[in-house]
């Protein structure tokens, strides 16, 4: 019967590529979640359509390749690896079924990414083929608001100097899994696309090699680091808590390419993986990058600033005047012995900037770093022992403090998986390269316990549940004593094969913060913020799907009256297999009574456009996306989207403002395939 069921869902993963869109969209969904809300979701979504049409090979892959499926857990990765090295080789795909950790739900996603060829990856790669036998992607999108924002009107002061398009031009060249290049140029709605002084407003651009022998990779141009646990060398987005408990264990995945238009988070320069012989690897790399800061002059010539601006726009004199100021060369490299179940690494780096950080006046800053350089050193492992995953990593910042996080997720039977993890990052840990889990923004003044547990009765019942309590033993911004708090969660999901599923959740989160500047209360004050969800998919046919939610927000802060807020919205999705035409549509209603009421939610958008959408206010929220394929390798996507808002003369604030009550976008994309 298993096997029975198995091969059902390998049957129904090759039903045709509207289907799997629509499961790249599922995980993408199950995940949006876990990450930031201005995360790029946009990588993500790419990362699986690229395995998607080049499965990897799970006889030739190793641990590093098989955490680019971000659906894995890294205990369910290591599961893996045990299971191979125990039986050689998977004869069948359908051998997925006998490891420990590997459910149905888990297997039904990994089939469309995956495959048991055994054809070499260089069989292929002769000088001819490079045109012939790569893939080109070519993408352009353009969108923009149709109401005027108020800095695009002649003002005597600060005003917006390009225009209100924003604008995406990206081409990616792939050749199997061992050669790629890419380039994305854009500007944001208020930029000009090319300034006399500093060119393109964004130009990003790699070219990478991977599996060249000993060179296991190799990338010139922009790319991401990613090791360990996130504490000592981190950029791009990572994980945190959410409904899948096990995600709170990293799943580093070394250097990369970069890709994303996001203007922040990546390394500009030469970086390299060399396999060295018996399991270890080395990472050297170095970067250059000029990044925008608001700086200030001092008598003797020279400048200091306190901040880095990473929201890369460059509408005003004054963000045009930030852009591109301080100069950042960051150099190190990586020690790594890589096994199918023992790894350990050691990071060592520099960090170098042109001008001298200094501190703000206010006391929760006495322990920001100050200086021009910066040295950073880690040791992280991660290790496998029978059923149980143990992680960690120990990070320090020369002359100034320490970080520390240790975990391990064990699967104690198949029904019931467990994690706990503890973490402890002192006040003056310094890193700007660091992205670990935790309740603050950065990775310092924090301490706290994680413990959680997915449970499954029965196949098509999950239980989630996790708990963590944190404390910050010196101040905070807007948190003026040493303070603490916890954040609970508890979810119950359902599903029935691939026609329904349904779930149930419910948050509590719990801190401490400064009144109100109005109030006349001395110390600090509890918030509470708690939330209950009710979500069903229905999937009534291989056309149409419905997805329905109603979620429901408290806020309250001290004596303060309590915040309620809900949104209820009604998603239709049609995919016809054998037609050009597809799309969906979202029509939603929210009321909340502040800003500390929002609730998000992910939104469907264009390929490679996916985003949270804040509902915060009174009013509706709908949206339209449509596909159409005139030929087999072009798509056309358009989007319509609107807010409106009840009992308001304006939305937003400050050079964004628009007169009314409506806000409304279009967005047209353009892609080809060649």
């Amino acid at each position: 019967m298993r096997r029975l069921c198995v091969l059902f869902l390998l049957l129904v993963s090759l039903n045709g590529l509207a289907q799997e869109d629509e499961k790249i969209k599922d995980i993408i969904e199950s995940l949006a979640e876990n990450i930031p809300e201005d995360a790029d979701l946009s990588e993500l979504t790419e990362k699986l359509a690229h395995f998607r049409k080049h499965p990897i090979n799970l006889n030739r892959t190793k641990p590093e390749e098989l955490k680019n499926l971000v659906f894995l857990s890294a205990a369910q990765i290591a599961s893996f690896f045990n299971y191979l090295n125990s039986n050689a080789k998977l004869l069948d795909v359908l051998e997925l079924q006998a490891i420990p950790g590997f459910d149905i739900t888990t297997i039904n996603r990994l089939l469309p990414f995956v495959c048991l060829s055994s054809a070499e990856d260089y069989a292929q790669l002769k000088a001819k083929n490079l045109l012939t036998g790569g893939s080109h992607d070519l993408i352009v999108r353009y969108s923009r608001l149709m109401q005027q924002q108020k800095g695009f009107k002649a003002l005597p002061g600060s005003r917006y100097l390009g225009s209100p398009e924003k604008v995406l031009l990206r081409y990616k060249y792939q050749f199997s899994n061992i050669l790629s290049a890419a380039l994305v140029m854009e500007k944001d709605a208020g930029e000009t696309l090319f300034n006399k002084k500093t060119g393109m407003d964004h130009l990003s651009g790699h070219l990478a090699f991977f599996k060249l022998g000993r060179l296991k990779k190799l990338v010139l141009g922009d790319y991401s680091l990613q090791f360990g646990q996130g504490l000592t060398l981190w950029s791009g987005f990572a994980f945190g808590k959410g409904p899948d408990v096990t995600s709170v264990a990293a799943k580093d995945m070394g250097l990369k390419p970069y890709t994303s238009a996001n203007e922040a988070s990546f390394f500009r320069g030469t970086a390299s993986t060399i396999d060295l012989g018996r399991n270890i690897h080395i990472s050297p790399f170095v970067s250059y990058r000029k990044l925008d800061a608001s700086l200030k002059a001092l008598p003797d010539g020279s400048f200091t600033l306190s901040n880095i601006n990473i929201s890369g726009l460059h509408r005003t004199q004054t963000e045009l005047k930030n852009k591109r100021t301080l100069g950042q060369l960051v150099y190190g490299g990586t020690l790594q012995y890589l096994s199918d179940n023992l790894n350990m690494g050691i990071i060592g780096y520099q960090s170098a900037y042109q001008h001298q950080f200094v501190t703000g006046t206010a006391l929760y800053n006495k322990y920001a770093f100050t200086g021009q350089q910066l040295t950073n050193t880690g040791l992280h492992y991660n290790y496998t022992f029978r059923n149980t995953y143990f992680y960690g990593e120990l990070a320090y910042s020369l002359g100034s403090g320490w970080a520390m996080v240790n975990g391990a997720v064990a699967t104690l039977s198949p029904k019931l998986s467990a994690v706990l993890l503890y973490r402890h990052y002192s006040k003056d840990y310094h890193n700007f390269f660091s992205s670990a889990v935790g309740e603050g923004t950065e990775a310092n003044n924090e301490q706290g316990w994680y413990a959680g547990i997915n449970y499954s009765p029965i196949k098509s019942l999950t239980w989630s549940v996790y708990t963590d309590y944190f404390k910050f033993p010196w101040l905070k911004y807007r948190v003026d004593a040493a303070s603490s708090g916890y954040e609970g969660l508890s979810q119950l999901s359902y599903i029935r094969a691939k026609i329904f599923k349904a779930v149930i959740r419910y948050k509590r989160e719990q801190k401490l913060q400064n009144p109100d500047a109005a109030s006349t209360v001395k110390g600090l004050l509890k918030v509470i913020k708690q939330s209950c969800r009710l979500e069903g998919n229905w999937k009534p046919d291989r056309k149409f799907s419905f997805q329905q939610r109603v979620e429901i927000v408290q806020y309250q802060k001290g004596d303060n009256p309590t915040e309620t807020g809900f949104l209820v919205y009604q998603d239709v999705s049609y995919a016809p297999m054998s037609s050009r035409i597809s799309g969906n549509m979202r029509l939603a209603y929210f009321n909340t009574p502040s800003y500390n009421s929002r609730i998000y939610a992910y939104e469907d958008d264009v390929l490679y456009g996916s985003g949270s959408g804040n509902y915060s206010g009174k009013g509706i929220r709908t949206y339209v996306n449509v596909r159409y394929r005139p030929f087999k390798k072009v798509g056309i996507w358009g989007r319509f989207a609107i807010y409106s808002y009840g009992g308001v003369e304006t939305i937003g604030s400050g050079l964004d403002e628009i007169e009314g009550s409506k806000k409304t976008e279009v967005k047209l994309q353009l892609r080809c395939q060649f």
